[in-house]
């Protein structure tokens, strides 16, 4: 039964969670010190404070809301290998933007490669050709 529970409940990166408890706490007990609830503002403000945050940093991927290490990394991994182009090309190809953006955005990638290429000596000959190739077949 607690497997179930945990798979309908959403989950969040270790530093996102400790921030929204962070900005709970001290937004909830800011709205009840100006209501005048005072007993209520110490509870939230040591709930999430000192209680809720310590757990979340000392429990880490074993706190119930924490989204585990694994899952983190391997989206990360996935985003740092992937091209600019290739994203670029994938958007446009999915509608997400239309052919301006795509213009736009693939002749700033075309200025910037341009400066990285004069102040490194690296392998962006082949990104620039492939730019440039592009914007080619676009005109």
């Amino acid at each position: 039964m607690t497997k179930s529970m945990d798979q309908s409940l959403p989950t969040f990166s270790k530093r996102r969670l400790a921030g929204l408890i962070a900005i709970l706490s001290f937004g909830l007990s800011s709205l009840f010190a100006v209501l005048g609830l005072g007993t209520i503002v110490s509870v939230t403000f040591i709930l999430g404070f000192f209680i809720l945050l310590p757990l979340i940093g000392l429990l880490g991927a074993d706190f119930p809301l924490v989204e585990s290490s694994d899952n983190k990394s391997s989206a990360d991994e996935t985003t740092r290998d992937e091209d600019p182009l290739t994203t670029l090309r994938q958007r446009y190809a999915n509608g997400e933007i239309d052919e301006a953006e795509f213009e736009r955005r693939l002749e700033l990638m075309l200025e910037t490669e341009d400066v990285q290429q004069s102040t490194t000596n690296s392998d962006t000959d082949d990104v620039s050709d492939q730019l440039r190739e592009i914007k080619r077949e676009l005109e």
